[in-house]
Parts: structure tokens; sequence; C-alpha cells
């Protein structure tokens, strides 16, 4: 059984997808987050603030499917440009802090919107 997650603190999807699905009640699966904020529609311009905003909307769609950080089991960033993993890797580490997720992270030759970060989640209960 599958249910749509779909949250306002977040932004709308931009193409035919969801913000989340939810499978079994069991497992989360929550589409890449782009650094849009919801409220204003756009994207702050450091790979810093571009990563706080992503991981902010994955947190909103987390917590609106009765998720937490501690449930997640795997993510995947997507940068514009691998020279930012340092500093992706920093802003990131202040939200997974104990018991980190299973992360893989590749550079994409581009990103929606011009983003310079995606974040991919899956969380398990």
């Amino acid at each position: 059984m599958k249910k749509i997650i779909s949250t306002p603190r977040a932004p709308k999807a931009v193409g035919p997808y969801s913000q989340a699905t939810e499978a079994s009640g069991t497992t989360l699966y929550v589409s890449g987050q782009l650094p849009v904020d919801p409220a204003t529609g756009t994207m702050p311009e450091s790979i810093e603030e571009q990563t706080r905003q992503a991981l902010e909307n994955t947190m909103a769609i987390l917590a609106e499917a009765g998720y937490a950080p501690e449930h997640v089991v795997k993510s995947t960033v997507l940068l514009a440009d691998i020279g930012d993993f340092a500093a992706m890797n920093g802003v990131y580490a202040r939200y997974y802090t104990r018991d980190m997720p299973a992360r893989v992270c590749y550079q994409a030759a581009a990103l929606p919107m011009g983003a310079k970060v995606e974040i991919e989640t899956i969380a398990v209960k």
C-alpha cells in the first residue's frame, strides 16, 4: 500500500512526481529536494545555504509523514560541483549527528533550476 506525502513546508513538486511516497507504512521515499524556499520560491546563493535549505525541506517532509532524522537510512546527494563536497558535508553533518545514514554523493552535469545541490532521502520506521 502506498501513501502520497505532501506539505506546504517544502516546495511543491515541479513535475509529475510527489514530494514523498510512503510504502507499507514503514518506508518513506523522499524525492530529491532542491534548495528552494517554499515561502518565496527562491534559492539562496551559497552551497552552505543551499544545503541547509534542501535539508530543511527534507526535514519538513519527514515530519509531515511522522518520521525523524534518525529514521533516515540512505541519502543521495547530487552536487553541481564536486568541489563543494566539504562545504556541503559540513552542513549535512549538523542534521545527522548519530547513527548516520548510508550516503552517496555524485557530481551531476546540471541540476534543475541551476541549483548547486539536490538531496534524495529514504527513511524506515
